[in-house]
């Protein structure tokens, strides 16, 4: 790989958040010099006023708002080989930027790079709990730099659930220029990303470092969807590419336990 690393961070910007200043601040604070930009499909004075006051460039989708659509154009705006999708309640740690590039390096054909993460509760940063330790459980394979370009070992990893964290995740543009998330999922897309991204040739690289912290609020659209019964639904459908139905359901039913606090499923 060229030793250069090319890297922007595209927050995905929606409405008003009250915490999206605190994400582009973690990101201006990077160890080493960061691209940042905003991008939305909901255009105010508020995102406006942002942008203008920490000197990132705001690109503005045309059209309805949608987890694909708005993922996709900032994955496609973003003028880098490797792009971090920044959600703008979450936080970055200091070294984020500077482990991907290390890493990065260390694999010289990456697909993605992610890291372990903690979660934000309210002014409260949880390191552990049930969830993120079955996640660093399911992952603890891929921690091994000979696993990270076994197809293998990502589909038995990826058949337990979704323990790869969207925010945390940097995808590796260039490589695959035409790598597109999939509208017809509301809530896994990103578990239906990794289950196709499984497939190429060359790394999925974990770095079992928690360089990145994801906010749970009862406002979250994970909440919502968890609330309206579509996660379980696209849950199963990702599940059945794996197992026999029967077993699917069975994997399915210990994620609605795992889901009561809205912790997420896996």
């Amino acid at each position: 790989m060229n030793n250069q690393f090319s890297h922007c961070f595209a927050i995905c910007a929606y409405k008003e958040s009250p915490h999206i200043e605190e994400c582009i601040k973690s990101l201006k604070a990077q160890s080493i010099p960061a691209r940042v930009i905003l991008c939305t499909s909901t255009p105010n004075e508020y995102l406006n006023a942002l942008a203008k006051k920490h000197d990132i460039p705001l690109f503005v989708r045309q059209g309805e708002s949608g987890l694909a659509p708005d993922w996709n154009f900032a994955l496609q705006t973003a003028d880098a080989d490797f792009v971090t999708i920044a959600h703008q309640d979450d936080i970055y740690e200091e070294h984020y930027l500077e482990r991907m590039q290390d890493y990065a390096r260390q694999s010289g054909d990456p697909i993605i790079l992610f890291t372990d993460y903690g979660e934000l509760r309210g002014e409260d940063k949880v390191h552990s709990n049930k969830l993120l330790d079955t996640k660093r459980k399911i992952n603890a394979a891929l921690k091994r730099r000979a696993f990270w370009g076994s197809r293998f070992i990502r589909k038995r990893s990826l058949a337990l659930g979704c323990a790869i964290c969207c925010p945390s995740v940097c995808l590796h543009k260039k490589k695959l220029p035409e790598f597109r998330f999939d509208s017809s999922f509301s809530c896994d897309l990103d578990w239906d990303a990794w289950s196709r991204l499984a497939k190429e040739t060359g790394d999925f690289v974990y770095i079992p470092e928690i360089l990145m912290h994801h906010r749970i609020h009862t406002q979250s659209e994970t909440t919502r969807l968890l609330t309206n019964g579509v996660r379980f639904k696209e849950d199963l459908i990702i599940l059945e590419r794996y197992w026999p139905k029967p077993l699917a359901r069975l994997i399915l039913g210990k994620y609605k336990e795992s889901a009561k606090s809205n912790e997420g499923g896996l």
